[in-house]
């Protein structure tokens, strides 16, 4: 896995996404686990899944876990 960086899913806004940051750069809006996934993605995890977003402790889930998605 690509160097630890501090990902931080902030809580849902009015419409449930969820912001989502690796390091010190936005990387977009999610409205589910699959977006979070693809985030990762993107900033060089390539070897992330849905399972992974749920379960790592890597992730600081703000204003409620990988399940809430309504404000």
């Amino acid at each position: 896995m690509a160097d630890a960086q501090p990902i931080v899913i902030y809580r849902p806004a009015v419409d449930g996404g969820r912001r989502v940051r690796v390091g010190d750069q936005f990387r977009g809006m999610a409205y589910g686990l699959l977006d979070v996934v693809e985030f990762l993605r993107g900033a060089g995890l390539g070897d992330v899944d849905e399972d992974w977003v749920r379960q790592s402790g890597l992730i600081e889930w703000r204003g409620g876990g990988p399940e809430q998605w309504l404000p």
